[in-house]
């Protein structure tokens, strides 16, 4: 990979703080501003609202540095919020970096990481990852593709920017339970004390309120010993409560400096605004997320810690409606699945089982009545084998409900749109159809295993996983990163800024192969309306219209 970061051993260069005459000594210069040894690369440009900055590269070995400072700021303000920070370089590689502590405090001091003394790390060729390292977001490309979006890898840093007798870290996990929280939560702690020896970890009880509403847990590795054969959380959790001036003054009396935050999207929104005002502030506090939703509805990483298990254990509830489905003269299994936005553990779980006959997710449209409905579907697959499963997640059909409108309005602590039942509602529908209008006597068993799922501990794959996220964010907070996310992407650990993961929803695409393969698993319909196929690539993706009743519209 062409040189990124190389550092330089003699080159000292102009700080970005307003005292021009100022410079950022060697000891001190972070690894992360990637003001060295650019020659190969067009641009890269650090946007801040106060202050315009681009290294203009030149003839000569030492790369020149151009800033023009906004007349109508004054030297004394609070520096603004920074624009992300990119990396271009040739055949159209592009790095979006993570923020880091230099970016905004300058003449840090820094140490050497004692990675390098430990025992456990003594039979690794390479102590420390590259300062050139990325990873790229798409993989697939062709010959004369562009080389794309990268990543900075994730892992430990020769020099870190943190003393560890002055490290005082904390943990908060926010949001709905998720297998491997615990695990998380104990490889922080473990990783923090075994790696760098910091022996100040506070646990954060009750989620984002307990920061000012609540008393610390003091976590040590004995502390934490057991807990990830446990399901939940040891610290506890919340919806809600993010009150974000509160929160950084807790913080800031607390004498934390490190602050690690599990939880979803809605969690690591909290956190990128957490951290853009202790970035306001000028505090030297690390942050760092570690991305949670067993709905796996968070884009850029590859999965999220606990979707594994989901799948795994949503298994059992599809056998023992298989089990009631085919001992029952037209049986008719039913799980209801997590999957608010995202159908992610409702498909896997249905190619993984085998015995599904028909899967309903948010992302795929469907109707009930009709030429190809799901009624249709249903009494056919009765008509063959006697019996059937259907597995729904619990956002699709939606708009099939009566009362859609009042559900879309109202949400939660979170943030989260407030869901009708849709498995109730649909088999009270189903049971009314085959009983009225069909005259057809049907066994339905309803079965919604989602808080049996979300209790239980993660599984072996899942452990593997946590450990991995865990290490990686502490890795990344000592190395001085701050305002990133901790994630897998395309199997390697890397660092993804804040707003990558929030600025949208990881979904199942339809026309993807991966839910072709589930259509022809189970042989249900697409319960798409009878339109004409376009061809073109161009032409727009025609959407499936419903009406009140669930019916398809004529058009």
């Amino acid at each position: 990979m062409d040189s990124l970061l190389a550092p330089s051993s003699t080159s000292s260069f102009p700080s970005l703080n307003n005292n021009s005459n100022s410079r950022i000594k060697h000891n001190s210069l972070p690894s992360s501003l990637g003001f060295f040894n650019l020659r190969k690369f067009s641009t890269v440009s650090f946007g801040y609202s106060r202050r315009s900055c681009r290294l203009r590269l030149s003839s000569s070995r030492r790369s020149k540095i151009k800033c023009s400072t906004s007349p109508t700021m004054s030297s004394s303000a609070s520096p603004e919020i920074p624009q992300p920070k990119i990396v271009n370089g040739p055949g159209g590689y592009v790095l979006e970096d993570v923020p880091h502590l230099s970016d905004y405090i300058p003449d840090l001091p820094v140490y050497s990481n004692p990675l390098q003394d430990n025992p456990a790390y003594s039979v690794v060729k390479q102590y420390f990852v590259h300062v050139d390292d990325t990873v790229p977001q798409k993989i697939v490309v062709h010959k004369n593709s562009p080389r794309g979006v990268h990543f900075r890898r994730a892992g430990p840093r020769q020099k870190i920017y943190f003393d560890s007798d002055d490290v005082h870290a904390c943990i908060v996990t926010c949001g709905g339970l998720c297998p491997g929280l615990n695990t998380v939560i104990r490889e922080i702690v473990c990783g923090l004390f075994h790696m760098y020896g910091v022996k100040k970890v506070s646990g954060i009880d009750g989620g984002y309120r307990g920061f000012y509403a609540k008393n610390t847990v003091h976590l040590d590795p004995k502390v934490v010993n057991d807990i990830h054969k446990r399901g939940g959380t040891i610290l506890g959790t919340s919806r809600g409560g993010h009150d974000t001036s509160k929160i950084v003054d807790s913080i800031q009396d607390r004498g934390i400096n490190q602050v690690y935050i599990i939880g979803g999207d809605g969690t690591q929104r909290g956190a990128s605004v957490i951290f853009e005002e202790i970035r306001r502030r000028g505090l030297k506090v690390s942050v760092a997320g570690i991305p949670k939703t067993i709905d796996n509805d968070i884009p850029v990483i590859d999965r999220s810690f606990g979707f594994d298990t989901a799948v795994e254990e949503a298994q059992r509830a599809i056998n023992a409606a298989h089990v009631e489905a085919e001992s029952f003269e037209n049986g008719i299994g039913l799980v209801k699945l997590m999957g608010r936005y995202s159908g992610f553990i409702a498909m896997y779980a249905t190619l993984a089982s085998r015995d599904v006959d028909c899967c309903l997710i948010p992302e795929s449209p469907f109707y009930l009545e009709g030429p190809g409905g799901l009624f249709e579907y249903i009494e056919r697959r009765l008509k063959e084998n006697g019996h059937m499963v259907l597995v729904i997640a619990e956002g699709a059909g939606q708009e099939l409900l009566s009362e859609s409108l009042q559900s879309m309005t109202q949400k939660d602590a979170s943030g989260n749109r407030l869901l009708q039942d849709v498995a109730l509602w649909i088999s009270q529908r189903i049971k009314d159809h085959f009983s009225k209008e069909r005259k057809m006597t049907i066994n339905l068993k309803y079965i919604d295993p989602t808080y049996m799922i979300r209790a239980i501990p993660s599984n072996a794959s899942d452990n593997v996983y946590c450990t991995l996220l865990a290490q990686s964010a502490v890795h990344g907070a000592m190395a001085g990163y701050t305002g990133f996310t901790s994630g897998l992407v395309n199997g390697r650990q890397t660092y993804i800024p804040f707003y990558r993961i929030t600025e949208t929803q990881n979904k199942v695409v339809i026309t993807d192969r991966m839910w072709a393969r589930l259509l022809s698993s189970t042989n249900q319909p697409s319960f798409l309306c009878p339109k004409e196929i376009l061809e073109d690539q161009g032409h727009e993706e025609s959407s499936n219209e419903l009406l009140d009743n669930g019916k398809c519209s004529p058009n």
